[in-house]
């Protein structure tokens, strides 16, 4: 596949007055939120679980996130820190800084989805969920081209993430406030089902015992 220039781009989404298309702006782009605190993690702060490697991973849980998401989609990563840009532009990515970020998830989805404005959809996935299948993400991706405007994995009987949106969803995405991410629009509006066999739909890291499971 091949993959967009990668740039880091520090700043608030109050300097966008208006869609940025200059990175990953046609087609169909992936968005990996990495700017969550982790503070289950680390209450301190101190460390970011998002550069720990699990027992079972061979690199940084977001490093691993990104690259099965560039399996089928190019990225923008939104992050909090700077510390996760040079990892993620040397797998890929497109690496974005949203000094907004601790104004909940929305605040980071909308930073992303400004920065590919002119994709056809979008697939929604979290920095800290590694386990995800390529195959996850080709599924939905497929969704998106079949016309589908929104659609979640399931893994025995229950929904997970990550979330694909088409761009008839653009304005209610943008519309989000608070720590409440796309899946709200899942209350509101239809949606495809993917059938997965896929567990890591549903697996995290939020602890630093989450390191040790398998």
């Amino acid at each position: 596949m091949n993959r967009r220039p990668v740039s880091a781009y520090t700043g608030s989404m109050s300097a966008l007055s208006s869609p940025d298309t200059t990175t990953a702006n046609t087609g169909y782009c992936g968005i990996l939120l990495a700017a969550g605190t982790g503070s289950r993690f680390d209450p301190a702060g101190v460390d970011n679980k998002l550069l720990a490697i699990p027992a079972d991973l061979q690199q940084a849980i977001v490093l691993t996130a990104a690259a099965n998401l560039l399996q089928t989609v190019p990225v923008l990563a939104v992050c909090r820190t700077p510390l996760l840009v040079p990892g993620l532009t040397a797998a890929g990515c497109t690496a974005l800084i949203c000094t907004e970020a601790g104004l909940g998830m929305s605040a980071s989805l909308k930073y992303g989805l400004q920065h590919a404005a002119q994709a056809q959809g979008w697939i929604i996935a979290l920095g800290d969920m590694p386990y995800v299948k390529p195959s996850t993400y080709a599924g939905l991706l497929a969704a998106l081209k079949d016309g589908v405007d929104i659609a979640v994995p399931v893994y025995q009987g229950q929904r997970g993430n990550p979330v694909a949106f088409s761009r008839r969803h653009w304005s209610r995405l943008m519309a989000l406030e608070g720590d409440r991410g796309g899946r709200q629009l899942l209350k509101e509006f239809p949606v495809q089902e993917i059938p997965v066999n896929d567990p890591g739909i549903h697996r995290d890291i939020d602890t630093r015992d989450d390191l040790h499971c398998r």
